[in-house]
């Protein structure tokens, strides 16, 4: 053992990082505590990735790690809901939240990838620490408690993302209007929630106090934006001056107003950013009224097309006869278990439309694949005949497919598909699978 130390220790710091960065976190964990010098050498590994699950978490965090090992912190996934029993301590600091998510991305000016699940809105002082995150790219702000009683801003989120200098992917979901941006949604029917006191956040240097959702197409970096369970009806989508190049559109609807309201709110910001959207996930039916025609259609470079479980299976066909003149090349469609035979009947009604058609009615398209939420469920056998007589269709057409079960969505913040991608699983957890608070906090070696 003394002489495998020996040969470690006369490796060049370089080789023993390389070797640091081949295992995996728990291997690396155990490997730390070999000694002191050693340990310094995996904490780069260590804190490559974290994830803190609790209000109370990230306090503990930050009064137990050394505030420059957050240096090396390159993604992070951080929620400011309170733990099951802190609810009455953060009841008595407001501002106990926004203090706690300043200091960490204040310390961390190396971060890559950044999922923050706010508890409703917090300060504006935590727009400060976006300036200096010159190598943010990707940037997931959810809000993770009550939308009627925790609000998160649209304010806030906008000038968050606009304060990133090189934002290149957003992920939003549950953003709430700001009452001086909708007025017009206070008191009618349907009730939409508004946030009330915002008014206090800055003006942005570019975006002055326009901070209304339209405004995110003027980040000029952005390339990929998802919003979800938000309400987009903000007549300024058609009018906002686009200055990205949106390559992926993802929308989802609010569940506050209708189908048909959604549908117009999603058609509406396709027009804006269609001329460079190539990829686009569908949520709602969309009309004829400008998409069915080559010639005018808004969605000139879309290759890949997603259809989320919500879409009205009834509405395929027609949708994609109105989306006939974007040149389509892949086609992905998500069900429930329950849906499996039904949305098989209505992709092949689509492909009977497309024989009867001719070649130039979708002729790029190349493949479609179904993926079924997965449940407990035993598979019926009417469900593996629909897949069965779907997939032999695309092999008459000459059409690649595939049809299976999807990841499911865990609601663990480190496990499970998630707007960090699959590197988070290896990620240095503050929550473990019970959602309890646990707090991996490693020895500090005592030459640091």
């Amino acid at each position: 053992m003394a002489l495998l130390s020996s040969t470690w220790h006369t490796l060049p710091t370089e080789i023993k990082l390389a070797i640091v960065d081949n295992l995996d976190l728990n291997a690396t964990r155990v490997f730390s505590r070999v000694d002191a010098q050693t340990y310094k050498i995996c904490v780069p590994s260590i804190f490559k990735s974290v994830g803190i699950g609790s209000l109370v978490l990230l306090q503990r965090f930050l009064e137990n790690v050394p505030r420059t090992y957050c240096h090396y912190i390159q993604e992070l996934d951080l929620c400011t809901r309170p733990g099951s029993n802190d609810e009455q301590s953060v009841h008595h600091h407001p501002r106990a939240a926004s203090d706690a998510v300043f200091s960490i991305l204040i310390a961390s000016s190396r971060l890559k990838r950044l999922a923050l699940r706010m508890a409703g809105s917090l300060d504006k002082n935590v727009i400060t620490p976006f300036t200096y995150l010159q190598e943010l790219k990707i940037l997931t702000i959810t809000n993770c408690s009550e939308e009627a009683h925790s609000p998160l801003s649209e304010r806030l989120v906008v000038s968050i993302a606009a304060t990133t200098p090189s934002l290149e992917q957003l992920f939003l979901d549950r953003i709430t209007r700001s009452k001086l941006h909708a007025p017009e949604l206070e008191s009618v029917y349907p009730y939409v929630p508004l946030v009330l006191g915002d008014d206090d956040i800055p003006d942005h240097h570019i975006l002055g106090s326009e901070l209304s959702l339209p405004s995110l197409l003027r980040i000029p970096t952005l390339k990929k934006l998802t919003i979800r369970d938000t309400h987009l009806g903000d007549s300024r989508w058609t009018t906002v001056p686009v200055a990205c190049r949106l390559e992926v559109l993802d929308l989802g609807s609010c569940y506050h107003e209708t189908e048909e309201f959604n549908g117009l709110c999603t058609e509406r910001i396709m027009a804006a950013v269609g001329p460079t959207v190539n990829e686009f996930s569908l949520t709602t039916s969309v009309s004829d009224t400008v998409f069915a025609t080559p010639a005018v259609t808004p969605l000139p470079r879309l290759r890949k097309l997603h259809i989320s479980p919500f879409f009205p299976v009834e509405s395929v066909v027609d949708t994609m006869s109105n989306l006939a003149g974007s040149p389509i090349e892949s086609l992905s469609m998500q069900c429930y278990e329950d849906d499996v035979v039904d949305v098989c009947s209505a992709l092949e009604d689509f492909l009977s439309l497309r024989v009867e058609r001719g070649p130039d009615f979708y002729k790029k398209l190349a493949r479609i694949d179904v993926s079924v939420a997965e449940n407990n469920q035993s598979i019926s056998d009417n469900e593996i005949e629909a897949t069965k007589r779907l997939q032999e269709f695309c092999r008459d057409l000459r059409l690649s497919s595939a049809v299976g079960k999807a990841a499911s969505e865990s609601c663990s913040f480190l496990q499970g598909s998630s707007p960090l991608g699959p590197s988070r699983s290896n990620s240095n957890s503050f929550l473990d699978s019970g959602d309890r608070p646990l707090v991996y906090l490693p020895r500090r070696a005592s030459t640091l």
